[in-house]
């Protein structure tokens, strides 16, 4: 796969698929050394292909990270599952990360069956191993390795970092010679207005996972500069029920002022000038099932 004798710039995508809560986005995050890509303990946060870009040397490294591949039975999840394999069909480089504390779960055999399947070449890479014996480790190898040969296997923790520096060299490496496709310091491809709804997005499922799974959607209306050097940013959350516009709501405005409040610190920490965030929420049902919800989100409605 890598060219020994390579010189001058390489540049190449490296897709990293998984089932959901594998760690797909933490690991992205930390090989880019910024967040690009949302993170939360709820399953399915990641919903588009998100693409974080890393340099090292003359090497150009275009991360995409997918939505966790599962069984899907609603058309928002068939769009997020397509577009995850649409990323592995058009990637140089294909990292299967697998949650090496879950074992092979039934979402992970579906996986590893369909690589297979399609003849995918692909890099194993098991995550959350803090703390497992190597014994089971290696177990856990051979019998992935049974279902489908990999190529190459890395044992990591995308939280701490550990083994991730020898997993980024190998895939630095295997990149194939060529242009930039980015600028140099250019972090993701992601344009500023969606990444804004997707960083107030993380804030709602931390604060209200357990009252509102899924059932919602942010979206920026307004970027406008201020006089302050900052920018003032006005987004509309979209529940289906009226109920789920209340629970966000929380008595007295308490709880959106809560997950607004740390959506503006992120995005100011992150934009590095003072940002000025105004939430709206409002319900419109069947929103899941709007075609131009998923143009945003660059999915596919059919």
């Amino acid at each position: 796969m890598s060219d020994e004798s390579k010189t001058g710039e390489a540049c190449g995508f490296a897709a990293v698929i998984g089932a959901p809560n594998a760690g797909k986005s933490t690991l992205i995050n930390h090989l880019v050394g910024a967040k690009v890509s949302i993170v939360t303990h709820k399953v399915q946060t990641t919903r588009t292909r998100v693409l974080g870009i890393a340099v090292e040397g003359e090497t150009q490294v275009v991360f995409v990270d997918t939505p966790g591949i599962f069984m899907p039975k609603k058309r928002l999840d068939r769009a997020m599952v397509g577009a995850a394999w649409q990323g592995a069909k058009d990637a140089d480089l294909v990292l299967f990360l697998v949650d090496a504390q879950a074992g092979i779960t039934k979402d992970v055999a579906a996986i590893t069956d369909r690589l297979k399947k399609d003849e995918r070449k692909a890099v194993l890479v098991l995550n959350k191993v803090d703390g497992m014996k190597r014994d089971k480790l290696l177990v856990l190898t051979a019998e992935l390795n049974e279902r489908h040969s990999f190529s190459d296997t890395f044992m990591i923790s995308a939280l701490t970092g550990s083994g991730t520096d020898d997993l980024m060299a190998f895939i630095v490496k295997n990149m194939p010679s060529g242009p930039w496709m980015f600028m140099d310091d250019q972090l993701s491809d992601m344009p500023q207005r969606l990444l804004a709804a997707e960083i107030t997005r993380e804030k709602l499922f931390l604060n209200v996972h357990q009252e509102l799974p899924y059932a919602l959607t942010v979206e920026t209306d307004t970027w406008k500069n201020t006089k302050d050097g900052g920018v003032k940013i006005e987004q509309t959350i979209y529940v289906q029920r009226e109920s789920q516009r209340s629970i966000l709501l929380g008595k007295g405005g308490s709880k959106i002022k809560t997950i607004g409040s740390a959506a503006r610190k992120e995005l100011s920490e992150m934009m590095e000038i003072p940002v000025h965030l105004f939430l709206f929420v409002k319900v419109r049902d069947g929103w899941q099932d709007d075609p131009e919800r998923y143009k945003v989100w660059n999915l596919d409605f059919e």
